[in-house]
């Protein structure tokens, strides 16, 4: 009888534990939900220098929540503001993204305003040229943003394919099917590229953004 009394206290007393630590994570949680809010609302008029809008901010945190995705690339940092994005879902998926800028200025900002967001330690943040990075990095990759030179974005989703797993998103910014290749700085050709893959199935939402999931 005391043996069966000692187990039950210390059933009790795990389940009192664990329900300490749920309440903590989720005291974290929404510490940092109202940090980033606040962030992001204090510079909603102040983002520039080819930064997202916000709805697409939150398109792109919607897509990384629905689809559960943890290891994420960004190519094209700007001043942070997509970055901030993705990385709030991802404090919420359990990931990090791996975001890459070859403009100093805009890096340091980024990383700067990642710290202020609260959102930094989801966040790889790489000064480098991403044609050269991009191709050596290892992946595997559940989620990428591309951002960043239009006449790129080709050689960027062929670099990144492979390493895409399946059911995986990649999402590009400002695609207008249509326009013809490369008409002044648009990506028709990229929308031709990956709406022609049949591993990819590819739309574009009425902002502009191209959204691949890879089927196999």
């Amino acid at each position: 009888m005391k043996r069966l009394a000692a187990a039950l206290l210390v059933v009790a007393s795990c389940g009192f534990a664990l329900a300490s630590v749920s309440g903590q994570s989720a005291a974290v949680s929404n510490g940092l939900d109202a940090r980033v809010k606040a962030f992001l609302d204090a510079n909603r008029y102040s983002w520039r220098d080819m930064n997202v809008p916000e709805s697409d901010g939150q398109l792109l945190h919607d897509l990384v929540i629905k689809g559960g995705y943890t290891r994420a690339l960004e190519i094209g940092t700007s001043t942070g503001r997509s970055g901030i994005w993705i990385a709030w879902a991802l404090s919420k998926t359990g990931g990090r993204l791996i975001t890459v800028d070859i403009d100093e200025g805009r890096h340091r900002e980024a990383v700067q305003n990642f710290k202020e967001a609260g959102v930094a330690a989801f966040i790889d943040a790489r000064l480098a040229d991403a044609h050269e990075l991009v191709p050596r990095l290892d992946g595997p990759f559940d989620f990428v943003f591309i951002d960043a030179d239009k006449e790129w974005y080709t050689n960027y989703v062929k670099a990144v394919i492979p390493k895409l797993t399946i059911g995986g998103c990649i999402a590009a910014h400002n695609v207008y099917p249509g326009r013809g290749r490369r008409s002044g700085g648009m990506t028709g050709d990229y929308y031709e590229y990956v709406s022609g893959l049949p591993s990819l199935e590819t739309t574009v939402t009425s902002g502009g953004v191209a959204i691949s999931y890879k089927r196999r």
